[in-house]
């Protein structure tokens, strides 16, 4: 199954993705991850997507499809794929019809604005795997200890309160015209955000069966 998360910075796309992943033993493909990945490793579009991803900005779209061809290549995304992050607004979703990539469902986390500035002052991530937590709703075994690989678990730069008020900015004028996109197509399920992680992921299970 090819899947695409939606929802705004902080609805929960990276928690549910991990859980669809082992539910249905394909890999998550998060440009969040892949982008940061090469800004650590220094690489000309890990520099050019930085002071991008910094200011909230949206990283061009030839950089992001550029990654994402890549990834989706690759031998482990044969049998489908869940995408977090990407597409991001309606003409990358047509260059993803363009490459002749086919997706099956695309479930959008339907969370308030309000909630989703309370939810980011608790994320924290691995800065060297990408793991994502929240110190209330996911939090690690160990306080800023990564379970997975032993990591320091960080604040992102774009996980500060005011970046997030342009972030949600950003996702309200350029992504959300995504739903009526894929809702056209008949492939778009929404799925409102709960308190708690499990009854959200009970919600999105559904979803992909219906």
């Amino acid at each position: 199954m090819r899947l695409i998360l939606l929802g705004a910075p902080g609805a929960g796309k990276g928690t549910q993705a991990e859980v669809i992943r082992e539910k249905l033993s394909i890999p998550a493909v998060s440009t969040g991850n892949i982008l940061r990945e090469a800004q650590k490793n220094g690489t000309e579009l890990g520099l050019k997507a930085k002071s991008y991803m910094e200011s909230g900005a949206l990283v061009p779209d030839e950089v992001v499809i550029g990654i994402l061809k890549e990834r989706i290549a690759q031998e482990d995304c044969q049998n489908g794929f869940i995408l977090d992050g990407f597409p991001r607004t309606v003409p990358q979703a047509q260059a993803l019809e363009e490459m002749g990539v086919e997706i099956d469902r695309v479930v959008d986390l339907e969370v308030p604005d309000e909630t989703i500035l309370e939810r980011m002052g608790g994320r924290r991530v691995c800065e060297s795997c990408g793991a994502s937590y929240h110190l209330l709703y996911n939090p690690p075994k160990s306080p800023d200890v990564c379970d997975k690989d032993g990591g320091r678990l960080v604040i992102r730069k774009d996980d500060a309160p005011e970046t997030v008020r342009q972030r949600l900015q950003v996702y309200h004028e350029q992504t959300e015209p995504l739903k009526a996109f894929y809702e056209s197509r008949g492939k778009l399920r929404i799925v409102e955000g709960q308190e708690e992680v499990a009854d959200t992921t009970r919600l999105v299970l559904q979803a992909l069966e219906d």
